[in-house]
């Protein structure tokens, strides 16, 4: 992604995905912004260069995507001659660019740190009556959510709010991208529609950097086919079905493929989980809680909180006299990725409580004490973790109209959404009677896994011994 500086003009042409789109004045103020340069030192994938060299890009490049996507779609909406001022659409432009300000180093990996359950509890709460420990703080005192980032970010960096225009119009546009209840519900649905304008852009810059091609997408039909309705509603018409469809299963592959990699996921849990203990044993100055992360966030310490931040944390980890944090720190640092000792993967109707996968998690959570107890291993370098459920989409056929209507606004609105010749307003792609989602809609697919973090010191052929022990956990007894 490219500059060219206009000779006499405040403005640059930015390179997008497909073509050039113009930033005015403010927005390249913005670019200029200490907090907005950050986002070059946040690798957009988290830690998935382990697995693809070549994924390497940053939500500094991503961003600048977002905004193209923005600047089409608010094309469409001229088009279509749903009426905007021009403050609301430069504060629409402002919010797409703005959208990832708030990200933590390596992102969602450390965001989630709050939600990680280390085995240490994971095993305790299978044995009530065992022994238990005080070394950890509760795995509900997390971090807040990077859009709660953001708007610390975007209402208390003095650059940033000068460059926005104040800080009024700051709050504005951070409440756009936060999706908070005082936004503007009109220019939200435009921002937050069923036509993703983030994933729009980061499915095709992930699918290029890591070389594979299930992040490949119609993007320019789709933007072509893009209609908003009377009531602000942004969908596509029936005839973009197909690329529609292309959009939810391009993800669903993508996270399949590179997001939830056992590799790049299996070294991410091993951060998370590390961070977690570093975090709870009170070491290396490491933020502990809501108001620590906010003090970084209004102040210039901003500028260093980077994947540079964590990777500093990892060095110092891989020296700790405690063996589980020195051997997750090793294993991070000298790029020694946590052997994956079983997998159990999971493709099940949203409402079947019981499959394989839950039988593999109750034999590891009654099994792994013992078994590392056996092979005089720490329990904590035995990690048991799952992926997020992944669906198609938040609707499935079973759910009627009525129950649609009551999902929370952030579902509703980010479902796709398909005009018919039937109605001026669009309808739900699952509720498309001939649509290839409306059948797999209800589903959800999930990876369970298990690995072993390992010391320098371990014995050769272990891995294969553990791994011989844990081949029919999935398995009923």
């Amino acid at each position: 992604m490219g500059f060219r500086s206009e000779s006499g003009a405040s403005r640059i042409v930015v390179d997008a995905i497909r073509g050039d789109i113009r930033l005015e004045d403010r927005e390249w103020r913005i670019l200029d912004t200490m907090a907005f340069q950050r986002l070059r030192s946040l690798k957009q994938l988290g830690m998935g260069q382990i697995t693809y060299p070549n994924a390497t890009h940053t939500r500094f490049a991503h961003s600048l995507g977002t905004l193209g996507i923005m600047g089409r779609i608010l094309d469409v909406a001229q088009a279509n001659r749903f009426h905007l001022s021009k403050s609301s659409r430069a504060n629409l432009r402002m919010a797409a660019l703005l959208h990832d300000i708030g990200h933590y180093p390596y992102s969602h990996l450390m965001e989630r740190v709050g939600a990680v359950e280390l085995t240490e509890e994971t095993v305790q709460r299978s044995d009530p009556g065992g022994a238990k420990t005080k070394e950890f703080l509760p795995a509900q005192t997390g971090y807040p959510s990077h859009e709660e980032v953001g708007i610390e970010i975007v209402t208390h960096q003095e650059d940033l709010v000068r460059a926005i225009g104040g800080r009024v119009r700051a709050m504005a546009v951070a409440q756009l991208f936060a999706r908070t209840e005082a936004a503007d519900a009109q220019l939200s649905k435009l921002l937050h529609s069923s036509f993703d304008m983030d994933r729009v852009d980061y499915l095709q810059r992930d699918s290029l950097a890591a070389g594979v091609p299930y992040g490949n997408i119609d993007v320019n039909y789709l933007l072509n086919s893009l209609r908003i309705s009377p009531s602000g509603m942004v969908g596509v018409s029936e005839k973009a079905l197909p690329a529609a469809e292309q959009f939810l299963l391009a993800r669903f592959f993508m996270h399949q493929a590179v997001y939830y990699h056992k590799t790049t996921f299996g070294m991410e849990e091993a951060c998370r989980q590390l961070l977690r203990r570093i975090r709870d044993a009170g070491k290396f100055e490491m933020p502990s809680g809501k108001e620590a992360i906010f003090k970084i966030a209004r102040s210039p310490l901003l500028a260093s909180f980077t994947d540079a931040y964590v990777d500093s944390l990892v060095r110092l980890a891989s020296q700790d006299e405690h063996i589980v944090i020195r051997t997750l720190g090793e294993c991070i640092l000298r790029r020694r990725p946590p052997k994956l000792l079983k997998e159990v993967l999971v493709l099940r109707p949203d409402d079947q409580q019981h499959h394989a996968a839950t039988t593999f998690r109750m034999r590891a959570k009654a099994s792994l004490r013992a078994l590392a107890e056996k092979h005089s291993l720490p329990l904590g370098l035995l990690i048991l973790c799952r992926t997020r459920p992944l669906r198609l989409e938040p609707r499935g056929p079973k759910m009627t109209r009525q129950q649609a209507q009551s999902l929370p606004s952030e579902q509703r609105d980010e479902m796709i959404m398909v005009f018919t010749p039937d109605s001026e307003e669009p309808k739900p792609l699952v509720e498309i009677d001939h649509s290839l989602i409306s059948v797999c809609a209800g589903h959800f697919w999930q990876a369970h896994r298990l690995y072993v973090a390992l010391p320098d010191d371990a014995q050769s052929d272990l891995v294969d011994s553990l791994r011989n022990e844990v081949r029919h956990w999935d398995q009923p007894e």
